[in-house]
């Protein structure tokens, strides 16, 4: 056996004659346990902010977007359908038109996203689930569906036919504008469904037919701003990009969910890692009551050192002994620690304990990632933790 190992594990399991010590020694070891839930539990409420943030945009985001490299539009041939029907991965997609328009109703205006969407939009978005009212619109109409937000500025309900609700786009074109009247083109629409989402996205979009949309824009038929795409649950994202750069022949950009939220994405992750290197910088003061026991351990221990040296154990494996002390210390800690952060989290999932409001529970998630990198961070600074006080063992102290 391992002699330092085994003094090592003497040394944990048995008490000390000194009862300050062993205060000490319990101390150090509920602030790595208390430290390790502490860690896990945030990190699993953060996994689970992240995950109930991106619920909502993946409602209205698709797995990939296509848009156009070099300009707002570009355009899609019969030839190209057929290519992209033919990828192995792709489950459905759907061309859609984007862009800013003015909506009145009666004396209130706002300025928001014009969505053109075709018929196979409610297969790749699955936008009907986040209906709040009325229905999904009809192909080749003149129907729409809001916001809830929007709904609630204008104060609008659906199928008001006394009260249309109209649109006025800019028309393409260059120079100097003589009539304002003239610089629009305007069309009126009847709002047949309220969708809800979010408060952000409730206020985005209105969708409208793409054929009415390219109309009002002056598109021509074949002429759009996007594609959206549904991918198969073990689809290569890369190898699908390639052979749509190539159908396309460079001329769009493609971007994931991640990409289309790049900044949401970016500010989660951020508050992650501060989150993390907080919770860290407490365990670090807390193994500073480790190292104040493992010293004492050690100025406990020097008659029985100086009887291991005088016996020729060399220096090297005396502070070895405390450094697996220290380091198992933290383990066994790290390991009670975590068990109870995950039946905390557990028990959250499961019976919803903490509740934001009356009908959300607080989200948390549960990943095997999180305790890899909690156990890794707490063995790590009980390695270093331990190191540092075993350097207390030299000669001199034993002579």
């Amino acid at each position: 056996m391992n002699f330092p190992l085994y003094i090592a594990k003497r040394y944990i399991f048995s008490l000390s004659k000194n009862n300050a010590i062993n205060i000490i020694n319990l101390i150090a070891s509920l602030g790595i346990i208390v430290g390790t839930m502490a860690l896990f539990v945030v990190l699993s409420v953060f996994s689970g902010l992240k995950v109930f943030s991106l619920s909502f945009t993946n409602e209205i985001d698709p797995d990939l977007k296509a848009v156009s490299t070099y300009g707002k539009s570009f355009y899609i041939t019969p030839e190209q359908e057929k290519e992209i029907k033919q990828i192995d991965g792709i489950a459905s997609y759907t061309k859609i038109i984007e862009e800013r328009v003015l909506f009145l109703f009666k004396d209130k205006q706002q300025v928001t996203y014009l969505k053109g969407v075709d018929s196979n939009y409610p297969i790749v978005n699955n936008i009907r689930k986040k209906l709040f009212n009325g229905e999904w619109l009809k192909s080749d109409s003149f129907q729409v569906v809001i916001g809830y937000g929007m709904a609630q500025n204008f104060s609008m309900g659906i199928l008001d036919f006394e009260n249309p609700l109209q649109v006025f786009a800019p028309k393409p074109g260059k120079g100097a504008i003589e009539n304002p009247e003239e610089a629009f083109n305007k069309t009126d629409v009847m709002p047949v469904g309220i969708y809800s989402i979010s408060e952000e996205l409730d206020s985005k979009y209105v969708f409208a037919d793409l054929g009415l949309t390219q109309e009002l824009l002056m598109y021509k038929p074949n002429q759009i701003s996007g594609i959206e795409f549904k991918l198969n649950d073990n689809a290569d994202e890369t190898q699908i990009n390639a052979q749509l750069k190539k159908i396309f022949a460079n001329k769009i950009t493609l971007k994931n969910r991640a990409q289309l939220n790049e900044s949401l994405y970016k500010m989660l992750n951020t508050e992650n890692i501060v989150v993390y290197l907080i919770f860290t910088l407490v365990i670090i003061v807390a193994l500073f009551n480790l190292v104040g026991a493992l010293i004492m351990m050690i100025l406990e221990k020097k008659g029985n050192l100086k009887t291991l040296f005088n016996l020729g154990t060399e220096i090297s494996s005396l502070r070895r002994i405390f450094l697996l002390q220290g380091t198992l210390l933290s383990v066994f800690g790290g390991l009670i620690g975590l068990a109870l952060g995950i039946v905390l989290v557990l028990l959250q999932q499961k019976y919803e304990l903490i509740m934001l409001t009356a009908t959300l529970a607080y989200p948390v998630v549960f990943t095997v990632e999180n305790v890899i990198i909690v156990m890794a961070t707490i063995i790590s600074l009980g390695f270093v933790a331990s190191l540092i006080a075993s350097s207390r063992v030299t000669k001199k102290l034993l002579d």
